[in-house]
């Protein structure tokens, strides 16, 4: 628990030796047990326990240079958590500041109801903060967004400024169909600049917006909607991935029958026509509930007032599939999210104003949500958005997208390493990838040997990987290395973010130190967690923190 003033008591000293032991470690090439060193960009990684080093060049850059620098900003972060969040807060937009307790929790379920909040009281939006704000700052001709499309040549871009009026419209035409605050809004799109429009209109004006992601079954479709009382459907009528198309809206037409069974019906179901995949007369229609997003929400004017919420109310539901019956509705709330998804990405990339970024995440997961949409463009990132599959038309296409848009922070999941390392190397090495600077990870722990082949192969054995763990429920990363700050282990995640304690207990909840494997637990709350699962706060105590009262169990087991 934290304290009324905000403050944590801690002995740090125990925790903190799993930090401080790599401040031991030489800065190049040592005598250590089992271990061998390499350095960044002079050397291929090879064996099992191979540490890669930073090189200087690298570090002397980066955000983060070096494990002091790290350790100093991680010990604030745990002993004063208060002071270095609100610090951080304050580079953001508030239309009111916070009370004067930033945080309050409780995160044991024998002391009474699980409770996490961030900055209550204070009143704020994100979409304010991802375009506006960055507009104001003399943004407002650099590139939100490149977009590429399914087939080579179908491309497009979006400055931060014409992003903000596509968005103001959308915002105007939910407005105009009685979206209100708190009203919640289902979105089924394929990859297209609608998608991130999409989410940043719901946010501008207060609305709870739900990405299912474009390929889900008409029921799994339908009982989110009926889950959260969708007032509106947006979707497109088809996508084509790789060579095949997918009938999106045909789907949604089920799902909207299926969901009107289940007493939720549904006025409006607003369609983009993704001409490149299917015309708009082969698309099925229904008089009076759906309409073309292209007939209509031009229309509306680019501008559109800001609704101020609470930096607790909430900004989306994302349903994570549970293990039994209904799926689980995942509730993120406004300013903790914003702060924690902002600051994550920036250090965790080493952002620079002048990197172009691509996740090849989709927003349907919590990956486009935290590092495509709002992480990057409240830095005010130029990120691309790309609908297609990764090998088509060939396994080359990546480093194509690399090199057309001269990508400098590439992120994807190990599953994609794999798959294009089963295609070889000549697909990766005819393309240039100069560009590129940082490499990241996501989804799945990644095995050393796809590590180290997108290391030495993808990234020329001169790019750190930023190998995240987190999860839907966390919001943004919890333990990854930051680029330039310390050796890299291929297969670990090494050290925990910022505000983060993770701890590793056994069966019995006891709290077990140095070499060990067991259960990971995080101790005390972070900005970016989840508040509760929507309409069942009762699931979200059991299921994250009844196994080990005072903790929340990620349900993932692991080794340090």
């Amino acid at each position: 628990m934290g304290t009324p003033d905000g403050t944590k008591k801690m002995n740090t000293s125990n925790y903190l030796r799993h930090v401080e032991s790599m401040m031991v470690l030489p800065s190049g090439a040592g005598e250590i047990s089992h271990l061998n060193a390499v350095i960044l960009g002079e050397a291929l990684a090879s064996e099992e326990n191979d540490l890669v080093f930073p090189c200087e060049e690298f570090s002397r850059q980066a955000l983060v240079p070096s494990p002091e620098k790290y350790l100093g900003m991680y010990k604030r972060s745990i002993t004063d958590p208060a002071g270095f969040w609100s610090e951080i807060a304050s580079e953001f937009y508030w239309k009111q500041k916070w009370g004067t307790q930033v945080y309050s929790e409780n995160l044991d379920v024998r002391k009474g109801p699980i409770k996490i909040e961030w900055f209550k009281g204070g009143i704020t939006n994100i979409c304010y903060n991802a375009l506006d704000r960055n507009i104001e700052a003399g943004n407002g001709d650099k590139i939100a967004i490149y977009w590429e499309g399914n087939d080579l040549g179908q491309d497009g871009s979006l400055t931060y400024s014409s992003l903000l009026e596509k968005v103001c419209q959308l915002s105007n035409f939910l407005k105009d169909i009685g979206v209100q605050k708190g009203d919640a809004v289902v979105i089924y799109l394929p990859m297209l600049m609608e998608l991130p429009i999409a989410m940043l209109a719901c946010a501008r004006i207060g609305a709870v917006h739900s990405v299912v992601f474009a390929g889900f079954s008409a029921e799994s479709l339908a009982q989110r909607i009926v889950d959260c009382k969708a007032k509106a459907v947006i979707t497109c009528n088809a996508v084509q991935r790789g060579p095949k198309v997918i009938h999106l809206k045909d789907i949604v037409d089920v799902a909207l029958v299926e969901s009107a069974k289940s007493g939720v019906s549904v006025d409006v179901c607003l369609t983009y026509e993704n001409q490149s995949a299917m015309n708009r007369q082969d698309t099925e229609w229904k008089q009076g509930r759906d309409i073309w997003w292209q007939d209509i929400v031009p229309k509306y004017p680019t501008t559109c007032e800001v609704e101020w919420v609470d930096a607790e109310d909430p900004l989306f539901l994302l349903y994570t599939s549970g293990s039994t019956g209904r799926p689980k509705g995942v509730v993120h709330t406004t300013g903790g999210y914003m702060i924690y998804t902002a600051t994550t990405f920036k250090y965790t990339f080493d952002y620079k104003p002048s990197d172009i970024y691509w996740c090849t995440a989709d927003c349907g997961w919590i990956t486009g949500h935290s590092y495509v949409t709002y992480g990057p463009l409240l830095n005010g990132a130029t990120v691309v958005v790309f609908e297609g599959a990764p090998s088509y038309p060939d396994p080359g296409r990546c480093w194509d997208i690399v090199d057309k848009y001269k990508v400098t922070i590439f992120y994807t999941a190990p599953t994609l390493v794999r798959s294009l390392m089963r295609e070889g190397d000549e697909y990766v090495t005819r393309y240039s990838r100069k560009s590129l600077r940082v490499l990241g990870s996501v989804g799945e722990p990644i095995n050393p040997s796809a590590w180290r082949w997108f290391f030495n192969v993808v990234g020329d054995s001169r790019c750190p990987i930023s190998d995240t763990w987190w999860q839907t429920e966390t919001g943004g990363f919890m333990i990854a290395p930051l680029p330039g700050a310390w050796p890299q282990k291929p297969g670990s995640a090494t050290f925990p973010f910022f505000g983060i304690q993770p701890v590793i207990v056994d069966e019995k909840g006891t709290e077990i130190e140095g070499e060990c494997s067991g259960y990971l637990c995080v101790k005390s709350s972070w900005p970016g967690a989840f508040r509760t699962l929507y309409g069942d706060h009762e699931r979200y105590e059991t299921t994250y923190f009844k196994p080990f009262p005072g903790y929340y169990f990620s349900g993932d087991g692991c080794s340090r």
